[in-house]
């Protein structure tokens, strides 16, 4: 397995006590596989891809369990100079705001080639080639000439995929894509999608999506996994989810998106809010905003039980729910 993360967990220390962002969290992704992490703001899915890796704001961020393998090695038992070399040429990440991003001044060039210069020793010339060369392959263009400007002067559009540049210019194992369609429109949210999928597809890289946008990933992701709360609910190939969800809040996810067919109803949400990390509810931290929740859900908390060889879910009632 390219990456296999163990009972991760991440806290952070707040005025308002200790808020666990990340409460045992796993997961594994192999190469040439994506892995989409889907749920609500705040339900961890970013704070986890910062743990693997490495970049966690320390303070307040704190991991206080678990592993990350990478290619058979605990990331969190390296230095910080070791980790600082699997970035970039082991693993890279893809940021959702591009433009805060990219230094804005530095030209796309610069920023490009720094990243041969550091890890590859090449000079500033033929650094600035390769960053042509990455400016094409992410279909930019006039690359030639455009490697010489700034952030500002690219689109929305344009200045993801020159993250995406980077990400896969030292041709990493993994990449982790944070949001990167956020604040697209959506046929420029469909390009940068289709990119990131024919670039796994010819590098063979394991991709980890984080989104919140279930229309994202029905037709790239491979797997998927829903969190609520700092946990993994439920894990399963895409195509099953889509077809019949084993945990409520994945239901009350898919019934949110808008759909052709019902054109004319109103809107299914989901009530009520993501609870508050520093007081986590006992039980099922989704049982006050769930309409199948009984008393045992609110006492004990249900571990990731196996519905399936390939498949798991953390409802005391996933069998009900997979039939509703």
């Amino acid at each position: 397995m390219l990456l296999d993360v163990r009972d991760l967990k991440v806290e952070f220390r707040t005025r308002d006590g200790i808020a666990r962002a990340v409460n045992g969290v796993s997961f594994g992704v192999d190469a040439g596989e994506t892995l989409a992490v889907l749920g609500e703001s705040g339900s961890g899915k970013s704070v986890t891809a910062q743990a693997v890796m490495g970049i966690l704001d320390s303070p307040p961020g704190r991991i206080t369990g678990g592993e990350v393998l990478f290619q058979g090695r605990d990331l969190l038992r390296l230095g910080e100079e070791e980790r600082r070399r699997v970035r970039g040429a082991g693993m890279a990440m893809i940021f959702q705001d591009a433009l805060s991003s990219l230094n804005p001044v530095l030209t796309v060039g610069d920023q490009l080639g720094e990243m041969f210069v550091v890890h590859r020793g090449m000079s500033r010339k033929d650094a600035r080639a390769k960053a042509v060369e990455l400016m094409d392959r992410v279909r930019i263009p006039g690359a030639r000439e455009r490697v010489k400007q700034y952030p500002h002067q690219f689109s929305g559009g344009m200045r993801q995929r020159i993250m995406i540049a980077m990400a896969i210019a030292l041709e990493p194992a993994l990449i982790i894509a944070d949001e990167p369609t956020t604040a697209l429109d959506v046929t420029v949210q469909a390009q940068v999608m289709d990119l990131l999928a024919e670039l796994r597809r010819e590098y063979r890289m394991g991709l980890v999506l984080i989104t919140h946008d279930l229309g994202v990933v029905a037709d790239v992701a491979d797997r998927i996994a829903v969190m609520y709360a700092g946990r993994i609910v439920e894990s399963a190939p895409v195509h099953d989810i889509y077809k019949a969800p084993a945990h409520p809040y994945t239901r009350g996810l898919l019934d949110s998106v808008p759909r052709l067919d019902l054109k004319g109803r109103e809107l299914t949400a989901i009530r009520g809010l993501p609870p508050n990390l520093t007081r986590i509810p006992p039980g099922c931290a989704f049982h006050p905003r769930c309409p199948m929740a009984r008393d045992v859900c609110r006492s004990d908390e249900p571990p990731l039980y196996a519905v399936s060889e390939v498949r798991g879910s953390a409802c005391h009632f996933r069998t009900e729910c997979l039939h509703a």
